[in-house]
């Protein structure tokens, strides 16, 4: 059976592609790389529902029915959580909005797919490794060869800073500032760029690793690379990063009941500030990217005039409160500066500041 090329859903695919999401809404890459892998999904799975290639599909096909049945089989077959389902769809919501600009005679069916809700998912607990696990899987590398300087040197930086997996690999040389003040320049999400301090231990290990590249301070080769000489991906990172894991299990049992992935070195550089050491100082704060997930597990509410207590890494800081809201205190990129600490008394409302010096010690470099 022949079918007329291009036809409605052919045309509208491609102008979604190469002109509303780059041009006019100018998303990311990694954005427009995922609508692709959504939308992939569903031409796939309504092309072996109907029984036809991808190519014959026309607009038609995708109706309401088809996206549903995609979600179900998405997490019945496949295994997807909510949030993955809930990505797939928002994906198929920006074309369907889009067909509707395009199409007007299209709209009826566009209205129906939109309609279609998201599913609510359940909030996770925040997983992170203890100190002694870090020291663990640091302890775990191999020194003596060029991938484990590499190694040591990737997993120190990603503990230091709290960066996301996708920040650090794309840091090039020319983003390192090795000299007082210590500091690495990131673009993070959102394409926010952000400075963030480097502990003198961490700058002394970049240091030598950058002279064992012979990468100039200005170069724009990329930090991490891979035995090609290829830049590290994020893939090539968690590979790393479960090397390690699993050689440190054998002397911290603590490690195998965990799912360790990147994402726990960002989880744990929050808690470490946290439990840093609380004497009174003024340092000046870093920017950096905020963990939000870390502030559910500080928030309390309790009874009017109910005696109540907060502890911050072993120690009690807290009187008669209703409100205790720790802020800041938890953001990789606010390490060393001043922790508010907020609680209301009936009937007025009282904040305290309480500043501490946050410990900022990584293991012993022998390791």
């Amino acid at each position: 059976m022949k079918v007329p090329l291009p036809n409605v859903l052919a045309s509208t695919l491609r102008r979604f592609f190469t002109e509303h999401l780059s041009e006019l809404r100018g998303l990311s890459p990694h954005r427009v790389h995922s609508y692709r892998d959504s939308l992939a999904l569903l031409l796939r799975f309504v092309a072996a529902r109907r029984g036809c290639p991808v190519a014959v599909l026309d607009i038609t096909d995708l109706d309401p029915d088809a996206v549903i049945a995609l979600l179900r089989h998405l997490a019945a077959i496949r295994g997807n959580t909510a949030t993955t389902r809930n990505v797939r769809l928002a994906a198929v919501h920006a074309f369907f909005r889009d067909l509707a600009l395009l199409h007007p005679e299209r709209l009826e069916q566009a209205q129906r797919v939109l309609a279609i809700p998201f599913k609510r998912a359940r909030s996770q607990p925040v997983e992170y490794l203890e100190y002694a696990e870090i020291q663990a899987v640091l302890a775990a590398v191999e020194r003596t060869s060029p991938e484990g300087e590499r190694d040591y040197a990737l997993l120190t930086t990603l503990f230091n800073t709290g960066a996301r997996v996708q920040e650090l690999v794309d840091v090039r040389a020319s983003d390192l500032q090795l000299v007082k003040p210590f500091q690495v320049r990131r673009v993070g999400k959102g394409r926010k760029e952000r400075v963030c301090p480097l502990w003198p231990q961490t700058a002394e290990l970049l240091k030598a690793y950058c002279r064992a590249r012979r990468l100039a301070p200005h170069a724009a080769a990329p930090l991490c690379v891979d035995r090609r000489g290829e830049p590290l991906t994020r893939f090539g990172v968690r590979y790393i990063l479960a090397k390690y894991c699993a050689r440190a299990k054998a002397v911290t049992p603590s490690l195998a009941g965990k799912r360790l992935h990147p994402h726990t070195m960002r989880h744990r550089t929050a808690v470490h500030l946290l439990q840093g050491r609380r004497r009174p100082c003024h340092h000046q704060p870093w920017a950096g990217p905020r963990l939000r997930d870390h502030h559910q597990p500080l928030r309390h509410r309790r009874p009017r005039n109910e005696a109540s207590s907060h502890r911050v890494g072993g120690d009690t800081r807290g009187r008669a409160t209703t409100d205790i809201l720790a802020h800041r205190c938890c953001h990789p990129g606010m390490a060393g500066g001043a922790v508010t600490v907020m609680w209301r008394r009936a009937p007025q409302r009282v904040a305290k500041t309480i500043t501490w010096r946050l410990h900022s010690t990584l293991p012993n470099a022998e390791h």
